[in-house]
This record gives C-alpha cells, structure tokens and sequence, in this order.
C-alpha cells in the first residue's frame, strides 16, 4: 500500500513540476528604471517613495518590470501589484532601513517587499536584497527596554520583543502566480520569506544567507497551493525550509509542494512540517536535498497543532553533522483541540552523520541548548496515548551514530521504559523527551511501519539498544543491519503486537 501510495505522489508532483514550469507570466516588455522616479544608489538615501512610485506607475500602465540598477538603494516597505516584477541587476543592493517607522504592516505582519491579493508578480535577476536584520532587530529590541513597546509584545524566554514586531524581507499573502528566482536574500531581523495562502509559487535558483538574527527562517510556506521551490541554497539561523499551517478557518492548507536540489544550512531543523499546523499539510514531495551543520532534525514531520499531515515522499537526503536524522511526532501544542491525523509518510534513501558535539557551533545565532541531560538523542517516531502515526515507510537509510552514551551521564534502563514522558502538549523538538531507552530509533504509538534496509553504524559503545518500540501495532522489520554495537539484540519491545522481524544482521566491533 505505502509504495503505491509513494508511486502516486510521485506522478502527480512531475505533473504539478510540469503545469507550474508552463505558467505564462508577463513578458514585462515595458521596464521602469527606479532612477527615473528619483532613487539614488548612494546608500544613504531612504528610496521608499521613489521605489514605490516605480511599481504603482508599472501597475497603472497594464505592468511591466521595476528595474533595480547597479548601486546600493535603501528603502522601507514596498508594495508590489499585480503584473509587476522587481529585477535587480547583478550589482544591485535593495538595502532595507534600520528605522522600525519605515515598514508598514500590510496584512499580519511587516516586511521589506510585500505583496497582497496580487497576481503574476516576481522577483528575479542576480542582484542582493539585504535586510540589515543584526541592525534592525536590535533597534526594536530597544524601542522595547525605552518602553516604546508594551510589555505584552514581549517575549519573556527570549528576552527581547516578539519576532512578529521585526520585518521579514518578503511577505506574500494571497497572491498567485509568482516567480522568485536568482537573487540573494541575507540578513532579515525576523523570518526571511514567508508566502502565505498562495498558490502557484515557483522559488528556483536563489540563495538565502540569513544567521543575522533569531527567527531566521529561510523559507516559510504558509496553507499554499501548488508550489515549486528547487535549487536553494540556504544558510539560516532558524528553519532552513518550513511548511506551517496558520487557517484557524480552516478554509486553506497546504496541497501539491514540491522541493528538490536544495542545499541546507540551519540552526534548527532544515526541512519541517509545523510546529504551526492548524490546517493541515498534504502531498508533499522532497527529493535530493543536501544538508550540513543543522543543529536538530534532517527532516521533522510534527503534526501537533490540531491539523493533519498525509501524504508525505521525503527521498534522497544526505546529511553531514546534523544533530537527528528523523524526527515525526503527533502531539497538541498552544492548546490545540484535537492530535493528528499523521499518515501516509515515505522516507527512503537517506544517509546521515551525527556528531557528539553541537553541529551548529560557528553559528551567530546558535540554537538554544538541552533543558536536560541527556545522552545522543536516537530519531524517533511518536504518536500520543491512542492517537497513532500510521502507514509509515522508511527504506534504504544509512545513519551514523558517535555512541558514548553512559548511564551515569543520563539513564533510561528499560525497565522503566513507561517514565518516559508522554509531553502531548510540549513544543515538538527531537531533544524533547530527555533521556530516550534507544541510540539509534526510538518508536512509541504506531500503527502500520515498516523497516526496510536500515543500516545503523555506532562508533563507541552506548549502553542502550539500537532500537526500542513502545505501544506498536503492524510493524515489519526488514533487512535491517546494526554496525559496532555490543549487544546480541539490537530490539526491544513493549506493548506491541503483529510484529515481524526478517534479514536481521549485527556485526560487531
């Protein structure tokens, strides 16, 4: 069921790769350069006006192209309308201001570059948008301690103002039709780009480079429709590449996304279902994606707002010093109603490393350390008490583990399998649950995975199990190899029923 499940999704994503490469966008044959409105690339002069007087006078002439010159422009929010695409030239700097005054708030939030309700907008060419986020957020962060902002927009674990007080450099809200493509994004105070209910969305070729702040996200997709982002690059300091869920209306989610050739850097997890997923999240591809120093999860599914995800390929990850390699979890966080459903996940052809020591140690911005001890935290699959993860394939994965873990550092001898703790309503974080029974696959509440040539590789001796399964229904485990341990059984069960073992090897060192 599970690889015709994986085959389907499989053909239609290069139908939807198919229709949105096909997309007709404006051949923009009129172009408005922003120096004809008075902007001056000296970077110091604030363009805001100028900038936007380029784009409303492209709209009201049928569209056409905002052309970015050669030079250093500075600028606050700018509105992009319908048939108007910003093109920056390879020497072109949109530099956003430091002044908090000089961004507005068009829907939710604010942001450098903002576009509502529009249609065929885009943003391409080869030149920088640079959001000067080190300088922005701290400037808001003292409107706050001057006690310009009131006490409620403040985030009290953080100690500083909420990330929604600090500009994004690009914010979409129920626009269609779009192309972002060839620029480089760096330096936000907040989430780097977030779209939010929009459909149609092509981001190829970019390059976000953006550890300058908290809450860095590199891509936010929020409850869009038919979505392309491929061949990324991205370095952040928060999520590298996130799909969130945000309807309370539950009118929108997030349907037909594809992400493939993308290279991920992140302080946090580098590809990411939730932790916001009121709506829901389904078909979903993510294919050939490298990964580097990234702090938590390869790929975290959490389904633990109230929504649903389903229909899930993750397929050909490489991931080289990153601190877990899967991470799914069911749960109920910011007091959401109702857990789940998670179901119908394929994970396959995944190889990953996992150092002893912080992967995210040459971060500005490094992620926020464990609130216990804890010995290396295995990957892990976890639904809730009678909430089930189910129909989950994971194949063809590689993960190295350091090993090293010792009872007298953190222990969680088996026996006392049922302490730990089930936390439905704790933030979704691979370190969560403290001290896991397992080094390598941690499992509790599933129904329906299967294992299927699973190599687990450990390089010193750790005193627990390779594998531990708590609460399991239907499980098949197939071909599954364990390197370096000493144990003559890798397995442990607790609770589980309909359990099939084939092809088991240990080889020890």
């Amino acid at each position: 069921m599970l690889k015709i499940i994986s085959s389907a999704i499989s053909i239609k994503f290069f139908l939807i790769l198919a229709m949105l490469l096909a997309v007709t966008f404006p051949d923009f044959a009129a172009e408005y350069d922003i120096r004809q409105f008075g902007a001056v690339g000296d970077g110091k002069t604030l363009n805001t006006l100028a900038i936007q007087q380029a784009i409303d006078h492209a709209y009201q002439k049928g569209g056409g192209q905002v052309i970015i010159p050669n030079g250093n422009f500075v600028t606050g929010s700018i509105v992009l309308k319908s048939g108007v695409g910003l093109f920056l030239h390879k020497k072109a700097m949109l530099t956003g201001s430091i002044k908090a005054s000089d961004y507005i708030r068009l829907n939710r939030w604010k942001a450098l570059i903002m576009a509502e309700n529009a249609h065929h907008i885009s943003i391409t060419g080869n030149g920088t948008i640079d959001g000067r986020g080190a300088e922005l957020g701290l400037y808001i962060d003292s409107l706050f301690y001057a006690g310009e902002i009131d006490s409620i927009n403040y985030h009290f674990t953080e100690k500083r103002a909420w990330a929604e007080l600090r500009p994004q450099i690009i914010e979409f809200n129920r626009c269609s039709q779009i192309i972002v493509r060839g620029v480089t994004i760096k330096n936000s105070s907040c989430w780097v780009q977030t779209y939010e209910k929009c459909s149609n969305l092509v981001i190829e070729n970019i390059h976000v480079d953006s550890d300058a702040y908290w809450n860095n996200d590199g891509i936010d997709i929020v409850d869009c429709r038919n979505v392309v982002i491929r061949h990324c690059r991205i370095n952040s300091s928060d999520d590298g590449i996130c799909i969130k869920s945000e309807d309370f209306g539950l009118t929108h989610i997030n349907d037909s996304i594809y992400i493939s050739d993308c290279t991920i850097r992140s302080s946090a997890s580098a590809v990411k279902f939730g932790t916001s997923l009121v709506s829901g999240a389904r078909n979903v591809v993510i294919r050939n994606i490298k990964i580097y120093d990234t702090y938590r999860s390869a790929i975290a599914i959490e389904c633990t707002q109230g929504g649903f995800i389903e229909n899930i390929l993750v397929e050909n990850i490489e991931a080289k010093n990153t601190g877990n390699a899967i991470f799914i979890r069911i749960g109920k966080v910011r007091g959401a109603p109702k857990a789940g459903p998670l179901r119908n996940v394929t994970i396959k052809n995944v190889r990953v490393s996992i150092p002893f020591s912080s992967p995210d140690i040459n971060y500005k911005i490094r992620g926020p350390g464990f609130s216990t001890f804890h010995n290396i935290c295995p990957s892990s699959i976890t639904g809730n008490p009678g909430i089930n993860v189910e129909n989950v394939l994971i194949e063809n994965v590689k993960i190295e583990y350091p090993g090293r873990g010792v009872k007298a550092y953190a222990n969680m001898p088996l026996y006392r399998i049922k302490d730990v703790p089930e936390l439905e309503t704790a933030y979704p974080e691979f370190t969560m649950f403290g001290e896991l029974p397992a080094w390598g696959l941690y499992v509790r509440h599933t129904d329906g995975l299967t294992l299927k040539n699973i190599q687990l590789r450990i390089s010193k001796e750790d005193y627990r199990p390779a594998m531990v399964f708590d609460d399991v229904k239907n499980i098949h485990l197939d071909r599954i190899k364990i390197i370096g341990d000493n144990k003559q059984d890798p397995f442990f069960f607790s609770n589980s029923e309909n359990t099939t073992i084939s092809n088991t090897r240990i080889i020890m060192k």
